[in-house]
């Protein structure tokens, strides 16, 4: 009898085993588009810069569209992180300091709203301009070029789409070590702008 319910325990524990069917594979591979992309340099090891290999599952230029997004926001970034300590703040009941983190806490909601309202009127207009045929990457002609600083030249467009994907990475960089110093302070060689 103790036999027959081993046996019994053995085989329905069987029926949850896991298969050895394989490991299934779900890379897309767009690792080969990369070849094709600006951004390798020095700083890269001369190399495209793909450690996790996100390549193998992400359209890399969904991933670029997303780096230079990310970029320019950080970009915006640094440059409010420093303005307030250097400048001071405006003449304001509700924000007093010039500490970041804490003028997030201090601001009125109404602001939020604000901020949320104008970056969606910003991204409906990068929408729109996409529609026309204008670009955001350099691919074509600029969406926004207030100032003309787009050149007509083919190379000089080259070096300044470099120009603009490095100093976001380094935008990025920059303002990750700005948060972490603040929440661990010392952690990161940045000044403190007191």
């Amino acid at each position: 009898m103790k036999s027959i319910l081993l046996a019994a325990t053995a085989a329905s524990c069987a029926a949850f085993a896991p298969s050895s069917t394989g490991k299934a594979n779900t890379a897309l591979n767009y690792a080969a588009d990369l070849d094709n992309m600006i951004g390798v340099g020095p700083e890269t090891g001369g190399r495209v810069f793909d450690p996790l290999n996100l390549s193998d599952y992400v359209p890399t230029d969904w991933a670029r569209r997303a780096e230079l997004a990310n970029g320019r926001s950080a970009m915006l970034a640094v440059v409010g992180w420093v303005f307030p300590k250097v400048a001071g703040t405006f003449a304001s009941t509700d924000v007093t300091t010039t500490d970041p983190i804490d003028a997030i806490m201090q601001a009125d909601p109404q602001w939020w709203a604000q901020f949320i309202l104008l970056c969606g009127v910003g991204e409906f207009y990068k929408y729109q301009q996409e529609l026309e045929g204008k670009s955001f990457l350099g691919g074509a002609e600029p969406a926004a070029d207030y100032l003309k600083l787009w050149p007509t030249d083919p190379a000089k467009q080259e070096e300044m789409r470099m120009k603009e994907l490095k100093n976001a990475r380094l935008a990025m960089i920059g303002i990750a070590g700005f948060a972490a110093n603040h929440f661990i302070p010392g952690a990161c060689p940045v000044p403190d702008f007191a």
